[in-house]
């Protein structure tokens, strides 16, 4: 069975949608399955994976499935009074495998998916009873989340084992880390049998200005104490080349120019992340 994990803040512009394509990349090079779910209406995990004219070949001009579907299946219109099936064949997207067994599969996402929102009820659970279907198929799962607090982001609770937390160290996004910790709580008491669990906070594009960064870095760390939520170790540095590796539709190992210490660096914090997720 799938790990599960949520990469979620309630900033925008934390790096989420790049943390989560690499790691998904990472591990697919480590002889991995794994599924992306893209959860963010603004669908840049869907275009850094296949590409943007792939994107919109097979996806927007096709009109294919996409998690869109998955939420709006059961939904009843006078031209439409019959229930479709969605099958996972149909919706899944395969983006990259090996020859050792490694995997990478998507389920993009697309605009539209923000008109789900006009009619949210009765459907946060309806990713988790697809992901069901699925996860045996895996060995990681991971859904980007988009920053705003919806639908989207209880399903992917609801959907999940673990949540992982990217944060810049700067001032915006300790506010936003706030916002997540009632975010959280809003959502165990709501749903008190979960068995979410935070894997932990992760700082990307650290730059080493001082004393801004540092400042952030203190006060997201006096947050985490509080409500005993564990840091990373390891961080990631700003590069330009991961803005790069998303118009080369490449991870940061295969990125060209890429320094190889910018590598060993990734490498590290998804060697922790694994450890912290139990994968």
């Amino acid at each position: 069975m799938a790990v599960k994990v949520a990469l979620v803040n309630r900033k925008g512009g934390v790096g989420k949608s790049t943390l989560a394509v690499n790691l998904a990349w990472e591990f697919t090079d480590a002889s991995k399955r794994v599924l992306v779910v893209d959860l963010d209406p603004q669908f840049n995990a869907s275009q850094y994976l296949l590409g943007v004219h792939i994107y919109e070949n097979i996806v927007y001009r096709a009109n294919s499935p996409t998690v869109w579907s998955i939420f709006e299946q059961f939904t009843r219109t006078p031209e439409n009074s019959v229930r479709p099936s969605l099958s996972p064949d149909s919706i899944i997207r395969y983006v990259t495998g090996n020859r050792f067994g490694g995997r990478l599969d998507l389920i993009p996402a697309q605009l539209e998916l923000a008109d789900t929102l006009r009619r949210p009820a009765g459907k946060e659970h309806l990713l988790a009873r697809f992901i069901s279907e699925v996860e045996n198929e895996y060995d990681l799962i991971l859904f980007d989340c988009s920053p705003t607090e919806s639908l989207f982001t209880i399903a992917a609770y609801l959907a999940s084992d673990h949540i992982l937390v990217p944060v810049k160290p700067e001032y915006l996004s300790t506010i936003g880390l706030n916002l997540l910790v009632r975010s959280i709580e809003d959502f165990r008491d709501e749903f008190p049998d979960s068995q979410l669990h935070l894997a932990g906070i992760v700082f990307n594009a650290t730059s080493g200005y001082s004393p801004e960064e540092s400042i952030s870095k203190r006060e997201v760390r006096q947050i985490a104490s509080q409500n005993s939520w564990y840091v990373f170790d390891n961080e990631i540095s700003y590069s330009r080349s991961y803005p790069k590796g998303a118009r080369e539709s490449s991870s940061i190992s295969r990125t060209s120019y890429a320094r190889y210490w910018l590598m060993e660096e990734f490498r590290a914090v998804a060697g922790e992340f694994a450890m912290r997720v139990g994968l």
